[in-house]
Parts: structure tokens; C-alpha cells; sequence
């Protein structure tokens, strides 16, 4: 009996008495700065989110999904890219249209599909289109469709396609694929970024805060908080890209969405605990609300500011879909910080103690200080700490290490355009039927950009190589180019006709390569990395670029970004630590187990995607960006326990300290774990494979880290070390 007494042994709380004459003796505002305060709060945000509200529906203005206006400028793409217009007709998007049939195809057959192409010529945004190329086992037709860069892209595929099948004969069918045909299927899958996204991530906040707080009035506070927070996020963040000092994109929007929504329903929880608190402490509201803001305003802070620390390194990529990523989820961070510190208290104080009904939390003078239980959950995880700290942090330790065993397994080495879009996709199906019949890289050349004398060098390595089918170059001719075989530039139309003459700009000329294999693909990609490498030596001015060549640059730029950016996030979330807990063991320990709690997520994450799911890998960023979300919000909730360990530590002693500290964060730890899951379980609603394995990883590591890792790893093992925790401060001597 006298050990299961000791459960819930936490040292005795102090009566507050002396708390609570120090508020009613504290100067009592002017009544009319009580009114007039919080009204111009909430009367500023609700203007703000009233201007950035229409914000929603005008992203696609300043967004771009081109994977080549993020790649670094040193990149053989985007100098290819940017030089593209020298030698062909405008900038715009190819389309490949592949019409198939079963059966051998008849002249009905080419009648028909002649006619439909001519009809496409009329459509919005195309100015022509190429001729019909037949396939050579006579049971497909390829052309090719380009796309004005000017044209809505999602209205003209839309279009073309109807066009295409308007009186198409039964028993052939049409597909869009290429580069026009991929970049639909995102713009398709991001359709519902503005709508679904922000709904579903609201209504699962929304249930879990009705659920943790059994109130309806206290969950819109908290709700309009975060939906204010976005609101002028959004608004700020759109006329930085209006005036090209940010890149956008459907991605980055995604993660902005879900961050603020997360990040600062997290701040506001824990500024709501201190509040619910102080109203039973305190009778003054005005006071309470003082009171709760002073003790939310550090932790609030500290964390915000690891979060937009861990974010800036993203500054140091050479990958611009990082590098802006960066700041574009710092400014929202710092609106999530500004709405929980500002207009929530504004709101919760407007509202008093009817903000919790209809458990409303009432003045008692005998109630125990800083609301430590006595029993519950939380109490009794925390006397279970007391009894078995090391064989808990033992355990915990061992389990963590072995789920991080499976990191070996994730596969992060790329992932082919046609699987970035979960779910049915035409252009995957086209691309399928195209492999079957064509050149798997039609319709998306290697574009080779060489100085005009070494053109046929040029043209016949590329030639040489089993991976490139045919080579073209760019020429003042009907179809923009003219082939190049062995012997030189072939001549169009009957024997004896000259042959064309090559585009020269600048004194180079575009070779283009059709690649045997699919563009996407890595055969493909092996092909242009040997060809880069045998063009780098015969002709070091030579520059690959195209489809296949943005995705290589993409996926070496992800690497180098990664391996640079980790190990910096580490530093500087540990310099912060150190100032913030004035200590250097404890920061250690924490950042020791935020990085085991990461790798336990990816381990799991990587048997999940490839024995589950099925998937065919991941994109080179997925670990950066799981590691920057996991450890900067892990660190978070590690922040919010040792700041209030170490708050209890100086006055009751660290091991009490340890104990009172996890009983009395644990509730709204917990809570705002499950809301920050809650979100980032969210982003899966977006077919994109990114983002729905970004979504699981993060949901999970947030999990791990709320009630594995600040549960039960972190207080056992502080507890185990005791004092010598904040070495090498005067608290690890005793002095406090």
C-alpha cells in the first residue's frame, strides 16, 4: 500500500496566497485602457486578415511550378534554359499527343486524327502544330502541341483534349503526355490547396480542441488566432512575390498553410494553459491575462525563434525551392508568434472566463500554485519518472534505436516526373502508350548547346551513345529543326534538295537528343550524366539542358543542400539552447534525442513507404525537409518543458523541478502535439508524393517526440543525471 501511495508523489505544491495579494496590490489599469487595448487588437488583426482573406484565390498570380526557375544559376539547366528562346520560337510548353489503337490503323483512321490535329491548331494558346508522325509498328500517331507560356495551361490542356476526341473513330484513343501533359497533372493536384487543404486542416484543429477543451467558444479563438495568423501571412508573403523578391510555389503554399495553422495553434495552447490558470489564481482577469502573457512570452518566443532559425539555414541552399522555402515559412512563423502573443489574449480577455464554458474556470483562493496536480495522467507518468528514471531512458533509448534502424532503406535518390502526381494521371498513361510505340524521350529532347564549328562533334558523340535514338538541330525550317546524322544536316523533301541551315546565336547552335528511354527516367538520367561527361572533355564549352537535365541538376542540388544544411540547422538550434537554458549538457542531451527521435520517424517512414505504400522512392529534399520541421518543432516541445523544468528548478530543486515540470506541461504538450500531427496529417489530401510522405513523416516524428521522447526519454534521463543537468551554471552547483 505504501508504494502504490507514492504513484503520484510529486512535491507539495505551495498555496498561492502571496501570488495573489501581489496581483490585487498591483496598480489597477484605467478602465478605458482595459477596453480600449484589446479592442484595437482584434480590431487591427480582423482588418489585416479582411485584407489578406482574398489573398486565397490569387496565389497561382505569383506562383510558378517550373522546376527550372529553382534550380541555382550555376546549373547547366537553367543556363540552357535561359537561352532556349535564341534558338527556338518563344518559351512555350510541348505537349506530346499520342493517339493508339489495338488494331493496325486505317486510312479512316489518319483522316481522322489529320483532322482532329488541324482542329487543335484553333485552340486558345496553340499556334501550331507539328505534323503527324506514325509509329513504326502502324498502331500510333505521335504530334507535337506547344503551349503558350502565356496561356491558363490547365484551360488549354483542358481544350486540346476535348478537341482531340470530338468525333475521334471508336477504337482509338488520345492521350497528352510531355511536359505539358506532367505540368497539368500538378497544377490539377494543387487545385485544391486554397479549399480542401485549409478545410481539413482546420476541421481536424477544430475537433481536437473541442475534444481537449470541452468548450465551443474556446476552440474559435484558438481557430481564428491561426486563421488571422495566415491571413496577413499570406497577404505579406504574396506582394514579396508580386515583386519577385520571394519564388512561390504550390508546395511552398502547402507547407505555409499548415505551419502558421500548426505553429500557432501550438503557441496559443500554451499561452490558454497559463490563462485558465491565472483566472483561478487570480479575480482580476485584466491580471490574469498580464500574469499568463509574462509567463508565455519566453517560451513562446524561444521556440519561434528556433523554428525561424532552423528555417533561414534553408537560406544556404543552392536549391531556390529551398532557399525561398526559408523565409516564406519564417514570415509565417513570426504572424503565428504576433497572433498568439497579441490577439488571442486580446480575444480570451474580451471574452473573460466565458471563453471556457461551460467549464469555466473559477476564482479559488485555496487552489494550488502554477496548477500542479496532485493526480491524473500527467501526475502519475511523472512519479513513475521518480521511481524508474534509467531503466525508463534505457528502454525508451533501445526503442528508438532500433526504429531507427530502417533509415539505411530510405530511398531519397529521386523520384520520375510521372510519379510526383498520386492517383489517375493521363500524362502517366500517355507516357506508357508513347514508351510502347516511340522513343520513350519524345516530345522531351536533350537539349546540348555547342559553339557552331563543333556541331557534328557534337552530333556524333550523341549519336554514339545506345541511350539517345535520334539527333536533331535547330534550324530555319517548318518544324523549327532539321535531323543530323553521321554525314551532317539531312536535307527535307527529294534528292538534291539542300539541306537547312542551323540557328546560330551567338555563335552556337542547339543539338537536340531524343532519348531512347523515357525522360523522366533513370536510364535517362544516366544517358545525360554520360553525356555530359564525354561533352565536358572534347568540348568544354558545352552545355546540356532539357527536361532530363533540370532533374538531375534538381536532385544533385537536394543532395548538396542536405548535407550542408543538417549540420548546420544542428549547430545553430544548440547555440540557442545554450543561451536560452544557460547550460551546455542539457541543450546536448536534448538535441541527442530530438536527432534519435528524427531517425526513429524516417526508419519507420522508409518501411511504410516501400513494404506499404508501395512507393518508388523519394525526392533527394524529403530528409531536409522532415529534419528541419521535426527538429525545429521537436525542439519546440522540449523548449516548453525545460524552460518550466527550469523555471521549478530554482525553486523547488531540479529533480522536483524535473517532476513538477512534466506534470504540469504534459496536458498542453500533448495537445498541441496532436493538433501539430493533426495539420501535417492534412497536407495528404494533395496528391503529390512529396508532400504526402512530408505529411507522414512529420505526423509521426511529432508524435514520437510528444509521447516517447518529452514524456518519457527526456525527463528520465535529466532526472537520472539530476543537478549536473545545467552544467556548467550555478543551478548544477545547487546555487538557485
Amino acid at each position: 500500500m505504501a508504494e502504490r501511495r507514492t504513484t503520484d508523489d510529486l512535491p507539495e505544491a505551495p498555496r498561492v496566497q502571496t501570488v495573489r495579494s501581489e496581483g490585487r496590490a498591483a496598480p489597477r489599469a484605467p478602465r478605458w485602457l482595459r477596453i480600449l487595448l484589446p479592442a484595437l487588437l482584434i480590431l487591427v488583426w480582423l482588418t489585416a486578415a479582411s485584407i489578406g482573406g482574398p489573398y486565397f484565390g490569387k496565389v497561382d498570380e505569383v506562383s510558378s511550378n517550373d522546376q527550372t526557375t529553382y534550380l541555382p544559376e550555376s546549373a547547366d539547366a537553367t543556363a540552357v534554359q535561359k537561352r532556349l528562346a535564341d534558338f527556338t520560337d518563344g518559351d512555350a510548353i510541348p505537349a506530346v499527343v499520342v493517339f493508339s489503337s489495338d488494331e493496325t490503323l486505317s486510312d479512316d483512321d489518319r483522316a481522322a486524327v489529320d483532322e482532329r490535329l488541324a482542329a487543335a491548331a484553333d485552340v486558345p494558346g496553340i499556334d501550331e502544330v507539328s505534323p503527324a508522325i506514325p509509329s513504326e509498328d502502324d498502331l500510333a500517331i505521335q504530334a507535337f502541341v506547344p503551349i503558350s507560356s502565356d496561356a491558363e495551361l490547365a484551360d488549354a490542356v483542358s481544350e486540346l483534349g476535348d478537341t482531340l476526341r470530338d468525333g475521334l473513330p471508336s477504337g482509338l484513343d488520345v492521350h497528352i503526355t510531355g511536359p505539358a501533359g506532367f505540368s497539368n497533372d500538378l497544377v490539377g493536384a494543387f487545385a485544391g490547396i486554397d479549399g480542401v487543404l485549409l478545410l481539413v486542416a482546420l476541421l481536424a484543429v477544430l475537433v481536437i480542441l473541442v475534444i481537449v477543451y470541452r468548450s465551443l467558444l474556446l476552440p474559435v479563438a484558438v481557430l481564428s488566432t491561426s486563421l488571422f495568423a495566415l491571413c496577413v501571412a499570406l497577404l505579406t508573403v504574396w506582394w514579396l512575390a508580386k515583386a519577385g523578391i520571394l519564388l512561390l510555389s504550390g508546395q511552398t503554399q502547402g507547407i505555409l498553410f499548415i505551419l502558421v495553422i500548426g505553429a500557432a495553434t501550438d503557441y496559443s495552447l500554451l499561452y490558454v494553459s497559463r490563462y485558465r490558470d491565472e483566472l483561478i489564481h487570480q479575480e482580476s482577469r485584466w491580471n490574469a491575462a498580464l500574469t499568463a502573457l509574462r509567463g508565455s512570452f519566453e517560451p513562446i518566443l524561444a521556440s519561434g525563434g528556433t523554428v525561424i532559425a532552423g528555417l533561414l539555414c534553408l537560406l544556404l541552399s543552392d536549391l531556390k525551392s529551398n532557399s525561398t522555402l526559408g523565409p516564406v515559412a519564417a514570415i509565417g512563423i513570426v504572424f503565428a508568434m504576433l497572433s498568439a502573443l497579441t490577439l488571442l489574449p486580446a480575444l480570451l480577455y474580451a471574452f473573460g472566463r466565458a471563453a471556457f464554458w461551460p467549464r469555466r474556470p473559477a476564482f479559488d483562493p485555496t487552489a494550488e500554485a502554477a496548477g500542479v496536480p496532485s493526480r491524473g495522467l500527467w501526475a502519475r507518468v511523472a512519479g513513475l519518472v521518480r521511481r524508474r528514471p534509467r531503466l525508463i531512458w534505457i528502454v525508451t533509448t533501445l526503442v528508438l534505436a532500433v526504429g531507427s534502424l530502417g533509415f539505411t532503406q530510405f530511398q531519397a535518390s529521386g523520384v520520375s516526373q510521372s510519379d510526383l502526381v498520386l492517383g489517375d494521371s493521363e500524362a502517366r498513361d500517355g507516357q506508357a502508350v508513347l514508351g510502347e510505340h516511340f522513343a520513350g524521350g519524345s516530345g522531351s529532347p536533350v537539349y546540348v548547346i555547342v559553339p557552331e564549328a563543333d556541331l557534328q562533334e557534337a552530333a556524333d558523340m550523341l549519336l554514339a551513345n545506345d541511350g539517345v535514338d535520334a539527333v536533331a538541330v535547330s534550324a530555319d525550317t517548318d518544324s523549327g529543326s532539321a535531323p543530323v546524322t553521321a554525314d551532317g544536316i539531312a536535307a527535307f523533301g527529294p534528292p538534291g534538295t539542300p539541306a537547312p541551315e542551323p540557328t546560330v546565336a551567338d555563335g552556337d547552335v542547339l543539338v537536340q537528343g531524343t532519348l531512347a528511354d523515357a525522360a523522366d527516367s533513370a536510364a535517362g538520367e544516366d544517358t545525360v550524366r554520360d553525356l555530359r561527361e564525354e561533352l565536358a572533355k572534347a568540348i568544354p564549352d558545352a552545355l546540356v539542358g532539357g527536361v532530363t537535365a533540370t532533374d538531375v541538376d534538381t536532385n544533385d542540388a537536394s543532395i548538396h543542400d542536405r548535407n550542408l544544411i543538417i549540420p548546420v540547422i544542428l549547430a545553430v538550434i544548440l547555440v540557442i539552447l545554450m543561451l536560452l537554458l544557460r547550460s551546455v549538457l542539457a541543450p546536448v542531451l536534448l538535441i541527442i534525442t530530438t536527432v534519435l527521435s528524427f531517425g526513429t520517424a524516417m526508419g519507420v517512414s522508409a518501411l511504410v513507404f516501400n513494404e506499404v505504400l508501395g512507393f518508388p522512392g523519394a525526392d533527394p529534399a524529403v530528409p531536409l525537409y522532415g529534419f528541419v520541421f521535426l527538429v525545429a518543432l521537436g525542439i519546440d516541445y522540449n523548449i516548453f518543458l525545460m524552460t518550466r523544468v527550469r523555471e521549478e528548478s530554482l525553486a523547488h530543486g531540479t529533480r522536483d523541478g524535473i517532476l513538477r515540470g512534466l506534470a504540469i506541461t504534459g496536458g498542453v504538450i500533448t495537445s498541441a502535439g496532436l493538433v501539430l500531427a493533426a495539420t501535417f496529417t492534412a497536407l495528404s489530401v494533395i496528391p503529390v508524393l512529396f508532400l504526402v510522405q512530408l505529411a507522414f513523416i512529420v505526423a509521426f516524428g511529432v508524435l514520437l517526440d510528444t509521447f516517447i521522447v518529452r514524456s518519457l526519454l527526456v525527463p528520465a534521463l535529466s532526472y537520472d543525471i539530476g543537478r549536473a543537468i545545467w552544467w556548467p551554471s550555478r543551478l548544477a552547483r545547487g546555487e538557485h
